[in-house]
């Protein structure tokens, strides 16, 4: 089999598991997607119905609403050439594992179905920061046992969901801001590492893939969330302080996919060129040896000019190929 057809052949659902996976990097295009797409009245005139849509909606008002969802996320996946799609709309179990049945029947099983799966700790909203760091230091058992109990039901829901056909679970708690991670990393390994650690290896267990996002700086607690083993990093937010993809990928890379490492401040107000130098330097670190599935820092939010995010692509479409791309084997 040639090349061409090889590639053609290889589904990006494969594409992303050999990057989840860490195996060595199949010619073509490094694999992308996004946790949520959120410009699809921009680049395609529809909206997902989501929310409160749901509520008092019919049995057959329902079906429809899913499978117009599932109809619009293989659109978007198609379009944007996906490897993962992210199904963060569906309003139950039910709703999910109807979603994912229903893309792989649009689509021939090409894209790995993630869901929402997080059950851990993340930074309480600003009306809740001192009752959370007051409850943490004067009731730990307490917080212990909540964070146990919240594991154990995220597990019994993922079980549902992975038996119904779900891939795996994107755990978007998030943990750190700009400056560093709002629990210390003594105080992130007692309340937040075990309980990750549990969580992740019930999903895995399951078979289920697991991506665990967290924006801001990692880099004091990174070595705790690899120790937690989930198949991927997500989003290498390069705009805190000390994140560099670079040295992220030589310190980790071998044992942990990352995911990530463009922008999104910069393509809110950055400079065209900026923005093409960011790209650039996330393929060209992020790339070497496999282990990497291009990606916004964030998601591709409501807002954000269209052209810009079909910029991050374009330069994907330029510099992001393992092996000879096609026009220059062509040209040669």
């Amino acid at each position: 089999m040639g090349r061409v057809e090889s590639e053609k052949a290889m589904k990006p659902k494969e594409r992303a598991i050999a990057a989840l996976e860490l195996r060595e990097p199949p010619e073509g295009l490094v694999p992308t997607f996004e946790l949520e797409f959120q410009l699809t009245q921009e680049l395609l005139g529809k909206e997902y119905h989501k929310g409160n849509a749901w509520r008092g909606v019919t049995r057959a008002e329902r079906d429809r609403m899913l499978h117009e969802n599932a109809e619009l996320l293989v659109e978007v996946g198609e379009r944007l050439d996906y490897c993962i799609l992210m199904d963060t709309c569906s309003p139950d179990v039910e709703g999910h594992i109807e979603t994912a049945r229903l893309i792989k029947e649009l689509s021939g099983d090409r894209f790995l179905v993630i869901v929402h799966g997080d059950a851990t700790y993340a930074i309480p909203d600003g009306n809740h920061m001192v009752e959370y760091a007051l409850w943490f230091a004067e009731k730990p058992d307490e917080a212990k046992r909540v964070a146990d109990e919240r594991v154990t039901a995220a597990l019994e829901r993922g079980r549902r969901l992975v038996d119904g056909g779900i891939d795996g679970f994107a755990l978007c708690a998030d943990y750190c801001l700009n400056s560093g991670p709002f629990l210390s990393p003594r105080m992130f390994s007692e309340f937040v590492t075990p309980f990750l650690a549990r969580l992740v290896a019930g999903y895995r267990e399951m078979g289920a893939y697991v991506i665990k996002h967290t924006d801001g700086n990692i880099m004091p607690i990174l070595d705790q969330l690899v120790s937690c083993r989930p198949h991927a990093i997500h989003s290498i937010d390069t705009q805190a302080a000390e994140m560099d993809l670079r040295v992220i990928k030589e310190k980790i890379g071998k044992e942990v996919c990352l995911i990530g490492g463009v922008q999104c401040g910069l393509l809110q107000t950055g400079t065209e060129e900026e923005i093409i130098a960011n790209c650039r330097y996330a393929l060209e670190h992020g790339m070497p040896g496999g282990g990497y599935i291009y990606s916004t820092s964030n998601v591709a939010f409501k807002g954000l000019p269209l052209e810009r995010y079909l910029l991050v692509l374009e330069m994907r479409q330029k510099y992001g190929w393992y092996g000879t791309p096609p026009d220059a084997a062509g040209a040669a």
